[in-house]
């Protein structure tokens, strides 16, 4: 399938290139690496990377999360922390199974599926855990749940291969689907959303944010689609311009 590895702010270039390697193990189309926090093609990384040097020498440098994922049709983040939020988490079998369950095959598209990783000391932050359409969490030990990264990485990895690689009554996969909306257009989409209701006096600049996660939260639920979002931005549009006009 075709997969892409998303590292936000790797700070270990041993890391780096041991998920290079790791790509290249498991057939891993592209490695993309926002703000990196290292030199990821000094000579330890490419050491680690053995023969996934032509991967990491090719990886994508980003300068944020969104722009890593703005082509890629479904979303899977990992979390390693217990403080998390509200945000819903699921087992590596429900949420790669989600991600093998894309119908993006039958239009003959070629765009990629992601999974991302956050960074070895914090992990991803909750609105980065927002952008993805999933957050899949290890069952790792509760005193101490945080894997290394690039043991992370082999883990979720194994796992997609396993379910993809698995016969048709092993395999934990969700029938096919349709692909939800890119995560830059809900983005758009609630930023557009926010202005209007700051005009409008249900929200206030102090609670703002807090409050339109939980809208994010509730649409990454409902797996809204891309023709779905654009009709919630245009009747956003369309009620910020009624507001405006009706204004002396």
């Amino acid at each position: 399938m075709n997969a892409v590895v998303v590292l936000v702010e790797p700070a270990g270039p041993l890391n780096i290139g041991s998920v290079a390697r790791l790509c290249a193990n498991f057939g891993v189309s592209e490695l993309r690496l926002v703000a990196p926090r290292c030199d990821h093609l000094n000579e330890q990384a490419l050491q680690m990377a053995v023969h996934g040097k032509a991967l990491l020498k090719a990886a994508a440098v980003v300068p944020d999360l969104l722009t890593a994922i703005n082509d890629c049709r479904r979303t899977v983040g990992s979390c390693g922390r217990l403080e998390h939020g509200e945000i819903p988490l699921q087992t590596p079998d429900q949420a790669l199974g989600w991600l093998l369950a894309s119908d993006d095959t039958s239009s003959g598209t070629q765009s990629p599926v992601a999974l991302v990783f956050g960074r070895e000391d914090r992990g991803l932050s909750n609105s980065e855990l927002r952008l993805c359409q999933r957050v899949l969490c290890l069952q790792s030990a509760e005193a101490y749940p945080s894997l290394n990264l690039s043991h992370a990485v082999a883990v979720v990895l194994h796992e997609l291969a396993r379910l993809n690689n698995g016969t048709t009554g092993s395999r934990s996969i969700d029938p096919p689907s349709p692909d939800p909306a890119a995560a830059t257009a809900l983005s758009a989409c609630l930023d557009d959303a926010t202005d209007l209701l700051l005009e409008a006096g249900f929200l206030l600049e102090h609670t703002a944010a807090a409050r339109m996660a939980k809208v994010r939260d509730l649409l990454q639920r409902a797996t809204v689609r891309a023709e779905e979002v654009a009709l919630l931005r245009g009747m956003v549009r369309q009620l910020r311009w009624a507001i405006r006009a009706e204004r002396p």
